[in-house]
């Protein structure tokens, strides 16, 4: 059993059990969270494919707390102009343990 969701502008193949890592949501540690937005799911009835989302499937899930992903580094350079910037990046992530998916 699986599913596709979307969250934070982003889609993720989801299953029962699965850790994964969202955009920052505004939600305390250990507590539940519904995503409504499936856009896919799989299970014993078949495979359903929403227009664009499935009617009456949410994946619940447990949060298990904020974080920030590994650094990115942007370089900038133009040859021979004595031009260089150097900036980094760490983007903030909720990670989420996906307990059920209810179809």
């Amino acid at each position: 059993m699986y599913a596709v969701i979307e969250t934070g502008g982003k889609q993720l193949k989801v299953t029962p059990g699965e850790i994964v890592r969202v955009e920052r949501l505004e939600v305390e540690e250990g507590r539940p969270i519904a995503f409504e937005r499936v856009l896919l799911v799989s299970d014993e009835k078949g495979l359903r494919v929403g227009t664009p989302l499935v009617a009456g499937v949410k994946v619940v899930g447990t949060c298990l707390g904020d974080g920030r992903a590994a650094k990115v580094i942007i370089f900038k350079k133009k040859k021979r102009k004595q031009y260089r910037r150097t900036k980094g990046h760490r983007q903030f992530f909720t990670a989420v343990r996906i307990d059920r998916i209810e179809a």
